[in-house]
């Protein structure tokens, strides 16, 4: 088995696919140490900037002198505590639902909910790019999976016609790799058309789209009877760790008695729940940080096309930068650490062949001189790998 594994690392090494890890050495951002390095970091998806907030630490701190390091069980046990009922009270408040479940992952959320509402005789309906835990959660349901074109409408209608039982129709709600939206308001209509069950995964807009924050769904203007199943990530824009399901009581009774991921694993630590309701409260009360973010969107959009750069059509604070092969985009990503950035390269195959990128994130942590900085280093790092 070693030689076997050595081999294939070392194709993967030769394609200029292999992945590494790096590690950071303290909490601080936007800047981080890599490998004795300090480096202004454009990888990450605290978008708010509240993954080192004090407040939200606080928070965490006293959830564990009070809970504990961990929950001691699975939620159907002894593991279901106030902290985690009082989080997802919270939040199905801000999102106008009945009701929300609390979730350890986002691919578990995903997992638990598909799995829950379609079996074999069923159809799940989804975007091509949609995030890997979508296409997992439809193959593990063992639904027959009719996959349609990226963000096309007809497609996805000409796949809901060929399904058949019970049908979800699943769409991320901005696309991890390519920071664009789905066509949420008219993919609400053809679900309602077919009578299918629209699920809308918005780990990327939640909490950052939207005017109250409330994400795609309120950016397209969609309340929550439009999307039976809305799923949101918490380590994203609240800076902590986790996702939800959010909907109907009934669909969150039902997630409660066939959603494995949920029933069969430990619950989250409460002090992580009561760390993220503090986090809602400040995505809540504190616009200035949506603000902020989209600002920078804008300045980094206007500054790359004044440089000449083309960028993929992202309105959201996911800018990536398509290089192509794998080879120039880790080239690329190299000369940019050498002038004090850190932007890793995705590669195949989290992206298509050919079009590996640079995936810039941007943050209300980030200043405004760190944006221009790194457009300028940007085109630098571009023109010199040309």
């Amino acid at each position: 088995m070693k030689e076997r594994l050595v081999a294939e690392l070392e194709r993967l090494r030769a394609q200029g696919l292999r992945r590494v890890r790096a590690t950071r050495s303290e909490r601080s951002f936007p800047a981080i140490e890599l490998d004795g390095r300090r480096l202004v970091n454009f990888a990450a998806n605290d978008y708010l900037g509240l993954a080192g907030d004090a407040r939200v630490a606080e928070a965490l701190a006293a959830g564990a002198r009070r809970w504990g390091a961990g929950a001691g069980a699975a939620h159907l046990l002894s593991g279901h505590t106030r902290a985690h009922a009082e989080f997802e009270e919270a939040l199905a408040d801000f999102l106008g639902c009945e009701a929300a479940l609390l979730f350890s992952t986002g691919y578990m959320a995903n997992l638990g909910a598909v799995g829950a509402l379609v079996d074999r005789t069923g159809s799940v309906v989804e975007d091509k790019l949609n995030h890997a835990s979508l296409i997992d959660a439809a193959i593990l349901s063992r639904a027959r999976l009719l996959r349609y074109a990226h963000a096309d409408v007809l497609a996805a209608g000409q796949r809901l016609e060929q399904a058949a039982g019970t049908t979800l129709l699943v769409t991320d709600g901005v696309f991890s790799m390519d920071g664009d939206l789905a066509p949420l308001a008219d993919l609400a209509s053809l679900a309602a058309r077919h009578a299918a069950v629209f699920m809308v995964d918005d780990a990327h807009g939640f909490g950052v789209l939207g005017t109250g924050g409330r994400g795609s769904l309120e950016h397209c203007g969609l309340g929550p009877g439009s999307v039976p199943v809305h799923v949101v990530t918490l380590g994203k824009a609240l800076g902590v760790f986790g996702a939800a399901v959010a909907g109907e009581r009934a669909l969150i009774d039902t997630l409660i008695q066939r959603a494995r991921p949920w029933i069969y694993t430990t619950a989250l630590p409460p002090a992580l729940a009561a760390a993220l309701t503090a986090a809602l409260g400040l995505v809540r009360d504190e616009a200035w940080r949506r603000e902020r973010v989209h600002a920078h969107v804008a300045r980094f959009r206007a500054a790359c096309l004044d440089a000449g750069l083309e960028l993929m059509d992202s309105q959201t604070p996911i800018q990536p930068v398509l290089v192509g092969e794998s080879e120039r985009a880790l080239a690329v990503s190299a000369r940019l650490r050498e002038r004090g950035f850190y932007v890793p390269a995705i590669r195949p195959p989290t992206v298509p062949q050919g079009s590996a990128r640079l995936r810039i994130t941007l943050s209300a942590a980030h200043e405004t001189e760190q944006v221009d900085a790194l457009v300028s280093a940007l085109a630098e790092s571009l023109e010199t790998d040309a």
